[in-house]
């Protein structure tokens, strides 16, 4: 079989993908701008909501499809395994990675009910659940906010500009203020990155760096100490 040739390294220079590119990138940075101004308040109500929950002893919650079935893993990776701080794991599931439960409630119930009836197995008054959809119409999503409202959960909803009557829905609305679906991810994931930083540095102390080798910072909140607790008994 012959080799396959080495595809020529691309030239950094002027051309019609760049200014495609810079357009991209400028309007993505507009998005932000715009972001920034009108959810601050949202995104601090919403990071308040995550560590009284985590302060009872609740569970955090993230749904999603597609696009934000990948989002909703990630934020709930930010808080089970570490965001910035090195501490203990905070109890924070995605109910998108479960491939037997997906696909036995879907055959069996319909894909409308795949996050409702995890849920209905799982939640509990007082926990959150961070619902994302990027167009607010996503059926599964929106039966999984009327399961946690039934079980007296906090509903962190995050939507895009015409996800006006899914944002009504939720106790707390994220809203990305723009009709493009990607620009809506990435407003998502930035608002998900700023509520997780604020979680974190309220349930743990943050202390100047030391030598390597050293402790790492020390838990600051009852629920840190729970989950420093939970790690040493395993």
């Amino acid at each position: 079989m012959a080799a396959r040739k080495k595809a020529p390294k691309p030239k950094l220079q002027q051309t019609p993908f760049v200014s495609e590119a810079k357009a991209s990138l400028m309007e993505s940075a507009r998005s932000m701008a715009a972001l920034s101004r009108k959810n601050a308040v949202a995104v601090a109500a919403a990071a308040e909501a995550i560590i009284a929950c985590f302060e009872e002893g609740g569970t955090v919650f993230f749904v999603g499809n597609g696009g934000s079935a990948a989002d909703a893993q990630h934020m709930a990776a930010e808080f089970a395994g570490r965001y910035m701080i090195d501490r203990p794991g905070l109890p924070a599931v995605a109910l998108t990675t479960n491939t037997s439960a997906l696909t036995a409630i879907g055959n069996d119930y319909g894909y409308d009910e795949v996050f409702a009836r995890q849920l209905e197995g799982m939640g509990a008054p007082g926990d959150v659940l961070v619902a994302i959809t990027t167009s607010g119409r996503s059926e599964s999503i929106r039966k999984a906010v009327e399961v946690a409202h039934e079980f007296d959960m906090t509903v962190i909803g995050m939507t895009g500009a015409k996800g006006a009557d899914f944002a009504a829905r939720c106790d707390i609305a994220l809203v990305t203020p723009h009709a493009s679906t990607p620009r809506i991810q990435e407003g998502h994931i930035a608002m998900g990155h700023a509520f997780c930083v604020v979680v974190e540095k309220a349930l743990f102390e943050v202390k100047p760096a030391k030598p390597a080798g050293r402790a790492p910072a020390k838990p600051a909140s009852a629920a840190a100490k729970r989950a420093t607790k939970r790690n040493k008994q395993k």
